[in-house]
């Protein structure tokens, strides 16, 4: 009904501005490689060091030596550096599952059945942790990256029991529990199901028509972030009777007060005959046990944005130059164009390699959503404690988020202020002012090293080669924070109004935004366009609504030049 009035009378309307978003999604750091524990080809979100170990795993045995992964590196110095939220694809070769609980008992356990069957959301055979226990609750095969399970408080009358998930390595009398779940049941109709309590969600992998995602299964979201139920084999419905007694033929379900270990999973990160490549040893044909291809699946799973949310993307262990490395390093950045949402950290060579080497690695990079870093850098391994190179990507992601956290993302993530190392012994290479200009005019991004200021990131260079704003880091990155946030607020406007309405409310969050922008350094200039000169009679027609945003980016100081003049006695300065 037309908004008219024929006759004398009170015409009300409604305006509803709850659609519009006041805040936007913040989007954090996302890497891609292997790690020691944890899903496979599931991103994952950690928000701290502590929680990345919990859910990742640190160091691991090879021979008689021990390991990191970049992985784990690369987050330490994230979160050191005050990274907030990192989103961890765990990448692996061969086929990988899960394990499960075993001797789950209740009083009777009708044909053999157990109550229920946890399973582990981290796959590979280092959660099997399944042996005969020994003295105070001892497991041999328990270790720091592993589970075990416990049941207390199991109570028949009331149908609850406790379910605690325990460090592998821990001891009856000194518990690591990392999660509890007090007072869970078998009934499916009680909010305290223990399906419901702890989760029941599992992620398969698949492609359809070259579209990676996530295929969910299951009834309710995992809630434990170690385990899920896989399945209930006794259940208990409606667990009382009309007089609230526990019913004869459900109480021999609920299981009795025990503890357990995990079992059955498959997947080894040790690979099976030969020797992996670590640190400054990786090749082409071997990156920390893994080849190229490992990375695929993650790298096309992580291209759904609708999914996925993330402003700078990792791959430490993946180089420019490397063999089949270089088809997937580029399948990301043609994600990171085809998104327009993030900027690609990557690395153009493998250890001990020289600038000619790294020139001819980046000759054919032409993109403003990637930038290369160079030479490889010394460091400490912060679990193992032992002293290695790693890649340049490794170490960038704690720069970028200490950039942003005393800064904004469009403030230059180099030079002393910013892009100091402090977790850097020393550069593979000292770079001299001549390397530096060469690297630069190559776009790529030198790591230089100073008497009095250490390690320093002294560029910030995209990969693109045409000139223009977007050639620098901190213009590509505001640009994805302002399309970021105006993407959000024009996501409500889908299927609304094309009215005058709609346009100002979309008008009222924007400018005041691109107005915070200018006054924090990233703009010299904007202007927003959304109204009837171009909303035309013809464009309302075919359902569009068009809005126009122009910017004028902040541009850094790279060339400081100073010139001495030297006047003779007596001579009057210029004002």
């Amino acid at each position: 009904m037309a908004e008219t009035l024929i006759s004398p009378g009170v015409l009300t309307r409604e305006n509803d501005l709850s659609f519009i978003s006041n805040q936007p999604i913040e989007a954090g750091t996302a890497i891609i490689g292997p790690a020691v524990k944890g899903p496979v080809e599931r991103p994952t979100l950690v928000t701290s060091y502590s929680e990345y170990l919990n859910t990742f795993g640190s160091t691991f045995e090879s021979g008689s030596n021990v390991y990191t992964y970049f992985t784990s590196i690369a987050a330490y110095n994230y979160f050191q550096q005050g990274g907030t939220t990192l989103l961890v694809t765990r990448v692996t070769s061969g086929s990988f599952t899960a394990a499960s609980s075993s001797h789950i008992s209740s009083s009777v356990n009708p044909d053999g059945k157990a109550p229920f069957v946890l399973e582990t959301l981290s796959e590979g055979i280092i959660q099997n942790s399944v042996s005969t226990e020994g003295t105070n609750n001892f497991l041999p095969s328990g270790t720091k990256d592993n589970l075990r399970w416990e049941i207390t408080s199991a109570n028949t009358s009331s149908g609850t029991f406790t379910v605690l998930i325990r460090r592998g390595n821990d001891l009856l009398n000194e518990k690591v529990i990392l999660e509890s779940f007090t007072n869970v049941n078998l009934d499916p109709f009680s909010e305290d199901f223990i399906a419901k309590r702890i989760g029941d969600v599992t992620e398969t992998l698949t492609n359809d028509s070259g579209e990676y995602y996530l295929q969910v299964s299951g009834s309710y979201s995992n809630r434990s972030r170690f385990v899920r139920v896989r399945s209930v084999d006794l259940l208990t419905p409606n667990y009382f009777d009309n007089n609230g007694t526990a019913k004869t033929e459900f109480t021999a379900s609920i299981p009795i007060n025990q503890s357990g270990a995990f079992d059955g999973a498959t997947g080894d990160i040790i690979p099976t005959g030969r020797t992996a490549n670590y640190y400054e040893a990786i090749s082409a044909a071997d990156t920390q046990g893994l080849k190229g291809q490992d990375y695929a699946n993650a790298i096309n799973l992580l291209n759904n944005k609708d999914s996925y949310r993330y402003n700078l993307l990792l791959t430490p262990g993946l180089v420019i130059e490397a063999g089949d490395h270089a088809t997937h390093l580029t399948s990301v950045r043609d994600n990171a164009r085809s998104r327009g949402d993030f900027l690609a950290v990557q690395d153009p060579v493998l250890y001990n390699k020289n600038i000619l080497d790294v020139t001819g690695a980046t000759v054919n990079l032409n993109t403003s959503y990637a930038a290369v870093y160079w030479p490889w850098l010394q460091t400490v391994d912060p679990d193992s404690a032992s002293t290695i190179f790693v890649p340049a990507s490794t170490m960038m992601g704690g720069v970028f988020a200490f950039n942003d956290s005393v800064a904004e993302p469009w403030f230059a993530p180099a030079g002393i202020n910013r892009g100091s190392l402090p977790g850097v012994i020393r550069a593979e290479r000292r770079l001299t002012q001549g390397n530096r200009d060469t690297l630069y005019d190559a776009n790529v991004n030198p790591i230089a090293t100073f008497p009095n200021a250490g390690v320093v990131v002294f560029g910030q260079k995209t990969t693109q080669k045409k000139a223009s704003a977007l050639d620098r880091v901190n213009v590509r990155r505001l640009l994805i924070a302002l399309k970021g946030f105006i993407s959000q607020i024009a996501d409500n406007l889908v299927f609304e109004q094309n009215t005058v309405a709609t346009r100002n409310n979309f008008l009222a969050q924007v400018n005041p935004y691109l107005a915070s922008v200018q006054e924090r350094q990233g703009l010299f200039a904007f202007k927003v366009v959304m109204d009837e000169t171009n909303n035309t009679a013809d464009v309302i027609d075919r359902n569009q609504l068009v809005g126009q945003i122009f910017i004028q980016p902040t541009r850094t100081a790279e060339f400081v030049i100073l010139d001495f003049n030297i006047l003779p006695t007596g001579a009057e300065f210029p004002e």
